[in-house]
């Protein structure tokens, strides 16, 4: 399915447009992007989860794809909000919430902190925090990492460094590092991630995004679960990878399958196998 094949809409939150797609009907599942993605990343997705009777809701995160982009502080309890008031004002009924690394995340977020809201989970190579925490770096990564987002966010040099990071061969060379199947990184899923970079205000959302407090800690949030809860994983993600799939492959409360072969964005880059997992696990629950 071609990202201009889905039907577009536009909500307005806080003064800002908001862009979202929804298909088919049914049960509602509502499906959130991670980090510079947007709703072309469900692309592969949205069809089929559609025409097996649901219905299948998918959003453009504040500062990403066509949504607007305003110049304020971002993080993950802006955008949880985003999602929850999307849910009082298009949803109103128990939502089953997938998301792709930060996407995951916001989904953990949302079943833990809001259950009257959610039916259940599904967490593809799940974000352990918006940007590493410190502790979590050595030293020299730590003083590399705190250096660039710096000067990603510096009014002289910001912009010419962002500019050198969205162009569309790096963007490409990135996808090759998380990617396994360099078929998977096409010509579409390039311009699905550079287009909104174009936008005037992205630079900034850039920056605001790397200093942003991590959130909170997963392994906080799975005690608070009441819902069923699928994780999968792609197991050759470098981002997140697969030692830190040990907290929910540990909880007997929680469903977990390896994509086999699969890097950081499984459902993209091997959607048949994610999309049966999705339908069969969902079909067990009853949901």
């Amino acid at each position: 399915m071609l990202t201009s094949t889905l039907d577009k809409q536009a909500w307005q939150w806080r003064d800002h447009s908001i862009e979202y797609t929804v298909s088919g009907k049914g049960a509602p599942i509502l499906l959130i992007h991670g980090f510079g993605a947007s709703i072309g990343h469900w692309r592969k997705n949205i069809p089929v989860l559609a025409q097996a009777g649901y219905r299948v809701y998918a959003l453009d995160l504040l500062g990403f794809g066509g949504s607007d982009k305003p110049i304020i502080d971002y993080n993950l309890d802006l955008w949880r909000d985003q999602i929850k008031d999307f849910w009082q004002d298009q949803i109103q009924e128990g939502t089953i919430f997938i998301g792709n690394s930060i996407g995951g995340l916001l989904a953990l977020m949302l079943v833990s902190q809001y259950p009257q809201i959610a039916t259940g989970a599904i967490l593809l190579n799940c974000a352990g925090g918006l940007n590493h925490r410190p502790e979590e770096l050595n030293l020299p990564l730590r003083l590399m990492m705190g250096g660039f987002s710096q000067l990603v966010g510096s009014p002289l040099l910001g912009q010419w460094l962002f500019n050198q990071v969205r162009q569309k061969s790096r963007i490409r060379q990135t996808l090759y590092q998380v990617y396994c199947d360099r078929d998977a990184v096409t010509d579409e899923l390039v311009e699905i991630l550079h287009e909104p970079s174009n936008d005037p205000n992205a630079q900034k959302v850039f920056a605001s995004v790397l200093a942003a407090d991590p959130g909170p800690k997963p392994k906080d949030l799975l005690d608070k679960i009441e819902h069923p809860l699928l994780v999968l994983w792609g197991d050759r993600d470098p981002w997140t990878p697969i030692s830190g799939a040990k907290i929910y492959q540990d909880d007997p409360r929680i469903d977990f399958e390896l994509i086999e072969g699969a890097g950081h964005c499984p459902h993209d880059e091997n959607p048949t196998e994610v999309n049966e997992k999705i339908l069969q696990w969902l079909k067990l629950k009853n949901l």
